[in-house]
C-alpha cells in the first residue's frame, strides 16, 4: 500500500526544511546556490535534480540536520526506502526536535514493512491536529498493524478512518478491506471454536445466500432448524433462499416452499414484518389482491414506516380499483423516501385514473427525473452479506417507460 503522494501535498503538509546559512564557512557561495537550487526541484517536484543538490549539501554541511530531512523526504518520494531511513534518522540524531522528520521516517518504516519500529512514530502521526498528516499516519497504521497481525487495532484505526474521511475513495478501500477481513477472521474463529453450532450453520448458510449458492445455503438452515426448530429468523431466511431460487429456476415447488417458510415464520413471531411482505408480495403477482392485501396490512400494523408494504399495498388497492386508498399509501410512501421511482410512478398512473392530470404529470416529470439518473449501485436482493433486513423491492411494472 504504497500512497502517491505528490510533492505539493508534502509541502503543504511538512514544509520545505529550508536550508540554513553557514556563516564563516569558504564554500558559504557554494552552499547557497545548491540550497536554492534543490528546494526549488523539490518544490517543483523535480526529485532527480533536487536528489543531486542536497547530496552536493550533504558534503559541504555533514552535520546540517536539515540537509538530511530534506534528502530523507526525497528518498521517500522516489521510494529509495533504505536511503530516507538512513537520512532522516541522522537528521534526527542531529536534530531530535524535527518531529515533521519523524512522521516521514515511521511511513518509510512502514513502507519496509518495519511494523515495529514505525508504530509509535505513526501512533503520533495519526493524532496529529493536521488532517493530512492524520490520514497518511492511519492508511499506514491499518498496514503495521495488520502486517503485526493484530487486527482488533488495525479495526479501531479504520473505523476512527472511516468517520474522519467518509468520502475519501483510498480510505474507504482500505477500511473496506480491514472490515471484510475481520469478518473473516471472526468466522473463521467461529468454526474453529464451535464447527457444529447453530452459529457456525447459520453463519454458513447465510455465506451461501449471499453468494447465491442456494443449495447449500438451503442444506445449512435446515441444519440449524433440526438443532433449534423454534429460532426465530430462520425460516425467514429460508423462505428468501428458495424465493431466490425460483426466480433463478422458475421451480414452482420453491415458491410453494417459500410461501410455507413465511407462514411459519409468522407463526413462530406474529411481528415479523418480513414475512408478512414477502406473503402479500407472493399473492399480489399471483392475482390475490384480497389476500396480498391482509399480508400487506399486517406488515404495517407494527411498523407503519415500512416504505416497501406501502407500496406494495398500494398496488394491491389500484389492482381492484380502491385508487383512493392507493394514493394514501404512495403519498406515504414518497414521504419516506422522495427518491424512489417506482412510487412515483405509481402515483402517476392513480392521479391518471383519479382523473387529474396536472398531479398525473407532475409525478411522471419526478419518476423520469429520477429514472434518468438512475445507476446500478442499487442493492440487489439476498446480495448482503450477513444480512437478514432485506426484502424483495418493488419494481417498475412491464409497461413503465425503459
Amino acid at each position: 500500500m504504497l500512497m502517491n503522494l505528490c510533492v505539493e501535498r508534502l509541502v503543504i503538509i511538512f514544509g520545505l526544511l529550508g536550508v540554513l546559512p553557514l556563516a564563516g564557512q569558504a564554500a558559504h557561495q557554494s552552499v547557497e546556490h545548491y540550497s536554492e537550487v534543490g528546494n526549488r526541484a523539490l518544490a517543483e517536484g523535480r526529485y532527480a535534480d533536487a536528489e543531486q543538490a542536497f547530496e552536493k549539501l550533504r558534503e559541504l554541511a555533514p552535520e546540517m540536520a536539515e540537509v538530511h530531512a530534506n534528502l530523507g523526504l526525497i528518498y521517500f518520494e522516489e521510494r529509495k526506502f533504505p536511503d530516507a531511513v538512513r537520512e532522516l534518522q541522522r537528521a534526527l540524531k542531529l536534530k531530535p526536535a524535527l518531529t515533521k522528520s519523524s512522521t516521514i521516517l515511521a511511513m518509510s518504516l512502514a513502507e519496509l514493512g518495519r511494523y515495529k519500529e514505525a508504530l509509535p512514530g505513526l501512533e503520533k502521526g495519526f493524532r496529529s491536529s493536521d488532517r493530512e498528516t492524520k490520514r497518511m499516519c492511519g492508511l499506514q497504521l491499518e498496514r503495521a498493524h495488520t502486517g503485526l497481525q493484530q487486527d482488533a487495532k488495525a479495526l479501531e484505526v479504520a473505523m476512527e478512518m472511516s468517520r474522519s474521511y467518509p468520502y475519501d475513495p483510498e480510505v474507504l478501500y482500505h477500511s473496506g478491506k480491514i472490515f471484510g477481513n475481520y469478518a473473516f477472521l471472526s468466522m473463521q474463529k467461529l468454526a474453529e471454536v464451535a464447527p457444529d453450532s447453530i452459529w457456525t450453520h447459520q453463519a454458513a448458510a447465510e455465506a451461501y445466500e449471499s453468494q447465491g449458492s442456494f443449495d447449500s445455503a438451503i442444506g445449512e438452515y435446515r441444519h440449524v432448524l433440526a438443532i433449534e426448530p423454534l429460532r426465530p429468523g430462520v425460516h425467514y431466511r429460508l423462505g428468501r433462499t428458495l424465493l431466490a431460487r425460483w426466480r433463478a429456476h422458475s421451480s414452482p415447488e420453491d415458491l410453494s416452499s417459500a410461501a410455507k417458510e413465511f407462514a411459519e415464520e409468522l407463526s413462530l413471531d406474529p411481528l415479523n414484518a418480513n414475512s408478512a411482505y414477502e406473503l402479500g408480495e407472493i399473492h399480489r403477482d399471483a392475482g390475490e389482491f384480497s389476500d396480498a392485501e391482509k399480508y400487506f396490512k399486517l406488515a404495517l400494523e407494527n411498523y407503519p414506516n415500512f416504505e416497501q408494504a406501502h407500496l406494495g399495498l398500494a398496488a394491491a388497492l389500484t389492482s381492484v380499483q380502491k385508487v383512493d386508498q392507493a394514493l394514501a399509501h404512495l403519498k406515504k410512501a414518497i414521504a419516506l423516501n422522495p427518491e424512489n421511482e417506482v412510487s412515483w410512478y405509481r402515483l402517476a398512473q392513480v392521479e391518471r385514473m383519479l382523473g387529474d392530470r396536472a398531479e398525473k404529470e407532475k409525478a411522471l416529470a419526478e419518476f423520469q427525473r429520477l429514472h434518468s439518473k438512475k445507476t446500478t449501485t442499487d442493492r440487489e436482493p439476498g446480495k448482503n452479506f450477513f444480512s437478514s433486513d432485506e426484502v424483495t423491492k418493488q419494481a417498475l411494472e412491464d409497461d413503465a417507460p425503459k
